[in-house]
């Protein structure tokens, strides 16, 4: 008897199962409000469709390519979806808005409210009680007191590049314009060089671990809950551990600097953590020791990723358009020649470059730094976005690269090289309106708290380099001619080979 009823549990089971899991993926399917909304069938039933769009490396590509196909709302997951629309980005992220972030950035922090850095908290009172404690550190006029840090970085670099035009062999640009961007803003926070621009190696594999990390914090936002079980077995050495010791080891010698100010070597302004700690000493409970370390590694881990990617897209697209690169090195010459330049430029003068600053805001514009949406969650008890209502819960987002690709703000090239745009903006006295499109830095009170620290590396860098070297494309070392990029949350350029030569002598 019993070994007929065990040969039957099969037959009971099966259809239970398989009722459950109809349950579980139809029915909130065929009850969903917003069923309508077009987008891949996977992503109606799970997120695991996203999970593997990311995973491949291209998906700002395919963002782009759904929102040709569907129009201006997606599905990308159940509850989730990607819109494109100008007036949907003004209440999405307006100053003031109600739309917190998504649960994906809780994969970006330690699975711990006190510990969430400016980038990942949800909490928009915590988030704004914190970002005023640094606000004044990242304005420009206090980046402009940097301006010699960055010069000597410019000054390595161009060591670095007349070495290698002597040898002649091709060399991955987007690597050493990290290293540039990790040498800066290590200085700014540290006043002390991480030294990758000495020999153009990654010590202590940091380059890697980071890239290990922001991989990690992608996925893992993907599926936040399951974050926090893993999060505790994440290793803590390696590079990224490199990286946070040394954080803490320049806390604790600063410490001792201010104790005994005769031992403190530092020339010039006060670095970041050196102003971060002078806060901690005078109120310790409202600038935390947790604080210092959170604002420093989070200065590094982002500030040169983002500054980097677009230095390689400046670079990039100038040598594939030469028409661009003669227009630019014209206007920065017939500059020098009159003297209203200095070598090394100063961020002012910069300024005074109108086709700089659009060469820039391009290289911005084409390829931004991050490949994914600002994704928010909408408040109870709900809102129209782009002519659809969304309950509250829902989760909607702007991706930057399908924002740029906006032919009614962009205009009909927007797919398009033409720093040109820009020019014509300024003239059509469309800036404004432009700009609240214009995702590269984020926007409303989320815009990235190092948006000045890029745009003053970028302004002295880019004119520097242009003065003394020639670049190409080391083309036969490149797939099909053309750079690589593999996207995770930052759409990160693989290998960018080129060669160089000097272009003229200093002086």
């Amino acid at each position: 008897m019993l070994s007929a009823i065990l040969a039957l549990l099969p037959a009971i089971w099966a259809p239970g199962a398989v009722g459950l899991l109809l349950a579980y993926y139809i029915l909130p399917v065929l009850l969903d409000p917003l069923r309508e909304i077009p987008g891949p069938f996977l992503a109606r039933f799970s997120r695991l469709w996203y999970f593997l769009e990311i995973y491949k490396g291209s998906y700002e590509i395919t963002d782009i390519d759904l929102h040709k196909r569907h129009g201006s709302i997606v599905r990308i997951a159940p509850g989730e979806y990607s819109i494109e629309d100008p007036e949907a980005a003004k209440i999405i992220y307006g100053h003031g808005s109600t739309f917190l972030k998504a649960p994906w950035y809780s994969g970006w922090t330690p699975p711990y409210p006190n510990m969430a850095n400016l980038f990942s908290d949800s909490d928009p009172h915590r988030h704004a009680f914190q970002r005023r404690k640094f606000a004044a550190l990242y304005t420009m006029s206090s980046m402009v007191g940097y301006e010699n840090l960055v010069n000597d970085c410019m000054d390595l670099i161009n060591q670095r590049f007349s070495e290698l035009a002597k040898l002649g062999k091709s060399f991955d640009l987007a690597h050493w314009l990290q290293c540039y961007a990790f040498d800066v803003i290590g200085d700014i926070t540290f006043a002390d060089r991480f030294g990758f621009l000495d020999m153009g190696e990654d010590k202590g594999g940091v380059f890697q671990a980071i890239d290990t990390r922001s991989a990690y914090s992608t996925f893992a936002g993907v599926f936040p809950r399951i974050h926090k079980i893993i999060f505790p077995w994440l290793p803590k050495t390696g590079g990224y551990g490199y990286v946070l010791e040394y954080t803490k080891t320049q806390i604790a010698k600063r410490q001792g600097e201010l104790r005994d100010p005769k031992s403190s070597s530092t020339d010039g302004p006060p670095d970041i953590m050196t102003k971060i700690l002078s806060a901690h000493e005078a109120d310790s409970e409202k600038m935390t020791r947790q604080d210092m370390v959170t604002m420093c590694l989070s200065n590094i881990g982002a500030g040169s990723d983002t500054t980097a990617i677009t230095l390689s897209s400046i670079f990039y697209h100038l040598i594939q358009h030469p028409q661009t690169m003669h227009k630019l090195r014209n206007e920065i010459d017939t500059a020098h020649a009159a003297g209203t330049i200095s070598d090394p430029i100063t961020f002012k003068e910069a300024q005074g470059l109108p086709y700089l600053q659009a060469v820039i805001k391009e290289g911005l514009r084409i390829h931004p730094a991050t490949g994914l949406g600002l994704q928010r969650i909408v408040p109870n008890p709900g809102m129209h976005l782009s002519g659809q209502f969304f309950p509250g819960g829902s989760t909607v987002g702007i991706n930057a690269w399908v924002a740029h690709q906006n032919t009614s703000i962009y205009g009909p090239d927007a797919s398009a090289w033409r720093p040109e745009r820009w020019i014509e903006f300024e003239e059509q006295g469309r800036t404004g309106e432009v700009e609240k499109y214009f995702l590269s830095f984020g926007l409303g009170s989320r815009t990235c708290f190092g948006k000045n620290i890029s745009l003053l590396e970028m302004s002295k860098l880019v004119p520097f380099v242009l003065r003394r070297f020639d670049f190409r494309l080391a083309e036969e070392e490149m797939q099909d001619g053309v750079w690589a990029t593999k996207s995770r949350w930052f759409v990160k350029v693989v290998d960018f080979r080129v060669r160089v030569s000097e272009r003229m002598k200093e002086g």
